[in-house]
């Protein structure tokens, strides 16, 4: 891991790109744990958590939720060691681990991630979250990289409303005003490279273009312990969304 004077690019910009925060041969592991949970594991899952771009071809697996809570491997990625360490030092305040996520997009078949803001999700007050987003292999522009709108933690939340995009519900609905678009910026990482940013601030992908590349990465959602979630309002989006999703035929 190599990660030093983080604090003020992420105080500054809302996101900060850590090069190198695991070794070749720790995300040769991790890669080795997530085929066998794909393997073994996903089978047993709730269908609401485990997405594909076609739900008839399990070869387009796009997006598995609460890994940490169906394997053991998982569960201490998330609750020990540097990643939770660094949620807690960019957020200065201790954390509390919410979910462990498995990310693709298929080569030809990889959907857009709308742009979107992670609290809207959350819905935490004060919106205090961060999520740290682990290449599991290098990701460019035409395999789909992270975008970020510059300095837009620093803002409220925007608007959002219904995508259609599986595993990304919601989405910013008055993006991209010419602002956003001065400030976007790509974030292409390497295997290994950790990206970290604010629940406010703006993200979005595009599709992958490749014909044979995948774009495989973990997300680990830490919420800062001074926020309060309304598990009401958080309820009754995920249940109106399940069943959306049951009535779609997209789970």
């Amino acid at each position: 891991m190599n990660c030093t004077d983080l604090q003020k690019p992420f105080d500054d910009q809302g996101f900060v790109h850590c090069r190198s925060f695991f070794s070749p041969d720790q995300i040769a592991s991790v890669r080795t744990e997530v085929d066998r949970v794909i393997r073994d594991v996903v089978p047993q899952m709730p269908p609401e958590q485990v997405f594909y771009e076609q739900t008839s071809d399990h070869s387009t697996l796009k997006q598995l939720q609460n890994l940490h809570l169906h394997d053991p491997f998982f569960a201490a990625l998330i609750n020990e060691g540097p990643v939770r360490q660094l949620a807690e030092q960019l957020l200065g305040h201790s954390v509390t681990p919410c979910n462990l996520q498995y990310f693709n997009k298929p080569p030809g078949t990889g959907l857009p991630t709308p742009p979107h803001q992670d609290g809207y999700y959350f819905k935490l007050s004060p919106c205090l979250a961060i999520t740290l987003w682990l290449a599991l292999e290098n990701v460019d522009a035409q395999n789909g990289c992270v975008r970020y709108v510059i300095g837009s933690h620093r803002e409220t939340m925007r608007p959002h409303g219904q995508t259609g995009t599986l595993g990304f519900s919601q989405g910013i609905t008055d993006y991209p005003t010419a602002d956003d678009l001065a400030r976007e910026i790509a974030c292409p990482a390497e295997a290994g490279d950790l990206l970290a940013h604010h629940a406010l601030t703006i993200h979005r992908a595009d599709g992958n273009r490749s014909s044979h590349r995948t774009r495989q990465a973990l997300g680990f959602i830490f919420y800062d312990d001074r926020a309060q979630q309304n598990t009401g309002a958080w309820q009754t989006y995920q249940e109106t969304l399940h069943r959306q999703l049951k009535q779609e035929g997209k789970i």
